[in-house]
């Protein structure tokens, strides 16, 4: 990969999702010559000999091979690692690119977009991570701002009820969509921008994510380094959320989780609430939350919403939380698009809500 001197570079990883990649790509071609130095690199993260070989025969028959560049990589690091093991490189190039658009495999890229999303960046120089709309491919939006995943917020979550909502309304996770630029406490990492200055400052993404929970994390470490996250819809991207990707699945129809969605969110919990003590307090704020829930369903004969054994597994790894020693097992990964595409579930959980 050339050192030279970069204005954007577009990180897309890949994990079992080289159609999705190659179609993102086609979005991406018309975009990426009106920019001037713009690069692709896709990380083909840990899927297999098929997968690279579908993606060089396309970069090839495409002539992508100015602007698009493939690092494989073995085996499956997750979402953050994957972004991780090109990021590390390019923060050692002599000279570090001005932006990095973290961009999910399943998405497609609006005309005009990326140069909206530069728009929006020059104006606000003060905003570390600026993220776009993101809509389905009909244009209907999907919330992608929120506030900060907290104690309260799950306990929002487990009870579902108004009332509570209503009495904890600055603590409720979701934030409707917005037509015009907002500064929420994070957003989607679906499709994310990142200054050059920020990622020196705030560094990579945490690898201790496997998958999920990253994004919400990143933001968080900008903030706290004065640097502020801007929504800016005037950027529009189609994200194919929820494409064979079984833990959105598995959460609406109240199935049980894999175990590293939990390792994902007791490190994130224990992380920003005070260690295990912190995570302790989560998880009784959630226990208080099921307790409305489940009076509501013997009452009036309401189904339950959570997932199974949810009760249960929010106290996975309690002990060491932020030890994250859980690696998928091969029958037990994300399929598809959703380790290379999705930085975090959590925000359809609460979407769906």
């Amino acid at each position: 990969m050339s050192q030279e001197r970069t204005q954007l570079l577009v990180l897309i990883v890949c994990y079992r999702a080289a159609d999705l990649v190659i179609d993102c790509l086609r979005s991406l071609e018309s975009e990426i010559a009106g920019i001037e130095d713009g690069r692709v690199i896709v990380c083909e993260n840990g899927t297999g000999e098929a997968s690279v070989n579908l993606l060089e025969g396309a970069i090839s028959e495409h002539g992508w091979g100015d602007w698009v560049s493939l690092r494989v990589i073995s085996p499956n690091r997750g979402f953050a690692g994957g972004n991780n093991a090109v990021l590390r490189d390019v923060l050692q190039w002599e000279s570090v690119p001005e932006f990095v658009l973290l961009l999910n495999s399943d998405t497609i890229v609006r005309p005009g977009a990326l140069q909206a999303l530069l728009v929006g960046a020059r104006e606000h120089p003060e905003a570390g991570v600026i993220g776009a709309r993101l809509e389905w491919p009909d244009g209907e939006g999907q919330l992608s701002c929120f506030r900060w995943l907290s104690p309260i917020s799950e306990m929002l979550s487990s009870a579902r009820t108004g009332l509570l909502t209503k009495m904890f309304h600055q603590w409720e996770v979701r934030i409707p969509l917005s037509d015009v630029p907002m500064e929420p406490g994070w957003l989607s990492f679906a499709c994310a921008l990142i200054r050059r200055e920020a990622l020196e400052e705030v560094g990579v993404l945490d690898d201790g994510y496997y998958l999920y929970f990253d994004d919400v994390d990143y933001c968080r470490r900008a903030w706290e380094k004065g640097w502020r996250v801007l929504y800016w819809p005037a950027a529009h991207v189609v994200h194919l959320r929820g494409r064979s990707n079984p833990v959105k699945a598995m959460t609406k129809e109240g199935k049980r989780r894999p175990k590293y969605y939990y390792f994902c969110r007791n490190r994130y919990f224990a992380k920003f609430y005070g260690g295990r003590w912190g995570l302790w307090k989560t998880n009784v704020h959630w226990y208080l939350g099921r307790v409305v829930s489940l009076l509501r369903e013997i009452v009036r004969n309401k189904e339950p919403h959570l997932c199974e054994y949810e009760w249960l597994d929010i106290w996975t790894n309690f002990r060491d939380p932020m030890n994250y020693a859980h690696v998928p097992k091969q029958q037990d990964e994300v399929s598809d698009d959703e380790a290379g595409a999705d930085g975090n579930g959590v925000k359809d959980e609460h979407a769906a809500a």
